[in-house]
């Protein structure tokens, strides 16, 4: 769901795709989930005398349906606890009055190919994606770069001024020179763990107190302030950075060494389509319970309500408490909300979790966000225009309010939907107040000064749809981006699925979810640490994996995020 910029030149991007595919394990855990979750060996197994066991799974966006399909895969029976809808971020809304099959991505809208675990489960319930619009792609046929009041029209890099080659030239030596970009890619794309752990340490202990716009400033190839401004507010690839120029640059390191802001692509229909159809599937493969049973069955159609209150009970129970009074005791849970909510919606013991990992809670950073949608009779940007002979609308990377600005279509003759706006931090501050026709009237404003007779408005067929997501009350804020001095916060987090150290009173609650990964704001983290908990699940109730297929804790120690001194 981030902002980022590309980290190869074209002709290093065509090689690179000769190459193996690189795989958003990335360089702190690098564990094959894509293997994982191929293996014919399955994920692993519990005993038979646990099989029917009730696991309660907090939260049914995409890791809590991830993680309660595969614990009903293993014969336990998952009980999910939802506050609002199924899906989590990924939110696909309609357009009231219009054709159904027009849609709007609320949340999550874009996905690498990197995304190797998420891709398992979009190709398991048979979803099928397209190339996604962004600035410059081979899927946008026009992008337009406006800044300081002048617009650049371009299909290409190439059709831009000699500054934005500049700019990206700077960005590729930065990377290159102070962070060992093109070792790290090719020892991810090899899957060559001492490789990785000997280039990602040192840089873990070096860059963790540095900021995204620190290393930028650090690096001769971005002496001109000039230079970091364009960076900033157009970057390359998906948009500007600007936004994550506080944030720790080993975010940022994450992201593009994994190539997840290469070659994205939408989900035809919409992602929310994924948890949904998990939700609703039957799998083939299926120990205890009888064939053709799925979550939804288990959950006589609807999940439980939100989680009130959690706490330990005798016996090292996990007991969960929902917004019906209704109170059940558990062996096991997953929490998978977003993990502000153990401090404000959800009345906890502190003896959940060990007071470091309350730390850790406490201090996570989320950004914010917001979008608006509005849909339109047709894709009336590939007209051309008499005069110039370009598109009449252009995908839109802009220093203005709407920031950047997408054009999603399904065929020249069919509805079509503009993101008129997609912003990140104080960019979606700025929208808060505002209702959604007041945004588009700001919006609308706005592209009309790029685009000077160009009328949007009259091809508007419907209300526009927007969210904010610093306003959801279920969610607080867009994604986690860590600060610098938050990889020890981080690592206790991530790795709180390992818990054979913890006293005996604190095991059994698994933290799982996007912002507990490394990755946070792409989905693939959702599943990678929905995973790691389905194993802590599967080991603290007495399973194991199969010899030929270990599990993420089973090779925990050779691949265990470095450990920085706490002192």
């Amino acid at each position: 769901m981030t902002s980022v910029p590309t980290a190869v030149h074209d002709e290093q991007h065509a090689e690179a795709q000769q190459q193996p595919p690189i795989t958003m394990f990335g360089p702190d855990f690098p564990f094959a989930y894509d293997d994982f979750l191929a293996h014919p060996a399955g994920l692993g197994s519990v005993p038979a005398t646990e099989h029917g066991t009730e696991v309660a799974v907090i939260g049914g966006g995409l890791s809590g349906i991830v993680a309660a399909y595969e614990l009903m895969r293993m014969g336990l029976r998952p009980v999910v606890y939802e506050a609002d809808r199924i899906g989590g971020r990924l939110r696909t809304v309609g357009f009231e009055g219009c054709d159904p099959g027009l849609t709007a991505e609320m949340g999550a809208m874009r996905f690498p190919p990197s995304s190797t675990a998420f891709q398992h489960y979009v190709d398991l319930v048979g979803l099928r994606t397209r190339p996604f619009p962004n600035p410059l792609a081979p899927a946008t046929p026009s992008t337009v770069v406006d800044l300081k009041g002048e617009s650049h029209y371009a299909t290409s890099l190439q059709d831009l001024p000699d500054v934005y080659r500049q700019v990206m030239h700077a960005w590729n030596t930065c990377l290159e020179e102070g962070a060992d970009f093109s070792a790290m890619q090719q020892a991810l794309r090899t899957r060559d763990i001492p490789a990785i752990r000997r280039i990602w340490a040192p840089l873990v202990e070096k860059l963790d107190n540095q900021t995204f716009y620190g290393f930028l400033c650090d690096s001769p190839a971005f002496a001109s302030f000039r230079h970091r401004e364009i960076f900033g507010q157009v970057g390359f690839g998906t948009g500007g950075w600007d936004t994550d120029f506080p944030n720790s640059i080993l975010e940022i390191l994450r992201v593009v060494y994994t190539g997840a802001d290469d070659d994205h692509r939408g989900i035809v229909g919409g992602s929310q389509q994924l948890p949904l159809r998990l939700w609703e599937r039957a799998p083939d493969k299926l120990l205890h319970w009888p064939r053709g049973t799925s979550l939804r069955s288990l959950h006589g159609g609807e999940p439980r309500p939100a989680v009130t209150g959690l706490h330990r009970t005798a016996g090292n129970r996990i007991t969960v408490t929902d917004a019906t009074g209704d109170i059940r005791t558990y062996r096991a849970a997953i929490f998978t909300a977003q993990s502000w909510m153990l401090l404000s919606k959800v009345a906890c013991d502190d003896s959940l979790f060990p007071i470091d990992h309350w730390t850790a809670i406490e201090r996570t950073h989320y950004m914010e966000s917001s979008k608006l949608f509005v849909p339109v009779d047709r894709p009336f940007w590939l007209d051309k225009d008499p005069r110039t002979g370009r598109d009449t609308l252009s995908m839109t990377l802009t220093d203005r309010m709407t920031r950047g600005t997408y054009l999603l279509d399904d065929g020249p003759d069919r509805p079509a939907v503009i993101c008129l706006s997609y912003t990140w931090c104080d960019d979606s501050l700025k929208w808060l107040p505002l209702s959604a026709h007041e945004r588009m009237e700001v919006m609308l404003k706005s592209l009309g000064e790029i685009y000077p007779g160009v009328d949007i408005r009259k091809h508007i067929i419907g209300n526009p749809v927007t969210v904010s997501w610093e306003n959801e009350p279920y969610f607080m804020g867009a994604f986690k981006a860590n600060l610098p001095g938050h990889y020890r916060y981080q690592r206790r987090l991530f790795t709180h699925f390992m818990q054979e150290t913890l006293p005996a009173d604190q095991r059994g609650l698994f933290l799982a979810g996007d912002d507990i990964s490394w990755t946070a704001g792409w989905a693939e983290g959702a599943v990678q640490t929905a995973l790691n908990a389905v194993w802590g699940v599967m080991h603290h109730l007495g399973g194991a994996t199969d010899p030929l297929n270990p599990g993420p804790g089973d090779v925990y120690d050779e691949i265990a995020p470095v450990l920085l001194p706490e002192d």
